[in-house]
């Protein structure tokens, strides 16, 4: 079994939404999540539905202030852009980080604002789908190093060839968040990951037993890395923490709490409680945590991770 891995959400949505544009506290917090000891640092998209710094820029001075942790979009949504364009910015913060990218891709929620968000960018919310599908195809080509021609039912083109090309062979791995039949069958037939936000750990192992299965059964089989992504409040107080997490969920989503919480993998109590809770989905299979904190003090919500939830984890996992 592979090393369980925990992983950082920047806040990125955090700072936006309190008017906060000073980025350099998002760079000195991924500088911080590798000194204390997690794995990755990740960073969301959402250029009109949820606004925030734009991921990949984000993570381009991440790569050069951190020398060790992963690097990943969680997840950015690759219909809202070309694929040659998006392809080259992959490669090049690729090279920037020495490999250490995972290009976290996702369709979009099916939402009025997430549907607003593509119309106000002129692109069809019903072709999202397929336009991802045939980015990461276009994109693996073009990470190959040779001059390609590829011609789809949204983008062609002929005889291009990109550089950088990516500092691994083949480009940077690619997760895909998905959930239900066909989502599932999307991870198993074209990504390395899968990170989803399932509400429990009981539909997080039903999923994820669907998409090994369908993993092996593809043409040529694939390993496919088990993630999940979750939102935690931590406090001494669990009272306290349900409050915290409800304002903080309300206010990143712009919806209500229960309808976020029916959706997906959230949670409020103590550091202990918190643990526990997680441990419930690496028993179901997950191997990467990607982890958004509910705090307005992300410095101290990041050390209490580290100090007081992570070395449960770690010990449960030996």
């Amino acid at each position: 079994m592979t090393r369980l891995k925990i992983g950082y959400l920047l806040p990125t949505r955090e700072l936006a939404v309190r008017g906060e544009h000073d980025l350099a506290p998002l760079v000195t917090q991924a500088r911080r999540a590798e000194r204390l000891g997690l794995d990755s640092v990740w960073a969301g998209d959402g250029p009109v539905t949820r606004q925030r710094a734009d991921p990949l820029l984000l993570l381009a001075s991440a790569a050069q202030a951190t020398e060790r942790v992963t690097l990943g979009t969680a997840v950015l949504l690759p219909a809202l852009r070309h694929p040659i364009l998006l392809a080259q910015q992959f490669a090049t913060l690729d090279r920037l980080s020495g490999g250490r990218l995972i290009a976290g891709l996702g369709g979009g929620f099916p939402s009025p604002a997430t549907q607003a968000q593509f119309a106000a960018l002129g692109i069809g919310f019903g072709t999202r789908m397929s336009r991802m599908e045939e980015s990461i195809d276009a994109m693996r080509q073009l990470w190959s190093g040779r001059t390609v021609s590829y011609k789809g039912d949204h983008f062609a083109f002929e005889d291009l060839r990109i550089a950088p090309s990516p500092s691994r062979s083949g480009g940077p791995p690619i997760w895909l968040a998905a959930s239900g039949a066909a989502g599932l069958r999307r991870v198993a037939g074209l990504a390395d990951g899968w990170l989803p936000y399932p509400p429990t750990a009981a539909a997080y192992a039903q999923d994820r037993a669907f998409v090994e299965n369908a993993a092996e059964q593809a043409a040529p089989s694939r390993a496919v890395t088990p993630a999940l992504y979750t939102t935690l409040c931590l406090d001494e107080d669990p009272e306290v923490a349900q409050r915290r997490l409800r304002a903080s969920v309300e206010r990143y989503y712009n919806a209500p709490f229960e309808f976020i919480a029916s959706l997906q993998a959230v949670f409020a109590g103590t550091p202990g409680q918190a643990a526990a809770w997680l441990s419930g989905y690496i028993e179901a299979g997950a191997r990467h945590l990607v982890i958004r904190l509910a705090t307005d003090d992300q410095a101290a919500g990041l050390e209490e991770l580290a100090d007081q939830v992570l070395p449960l984890l770690r010990a449960k996992d030996r």
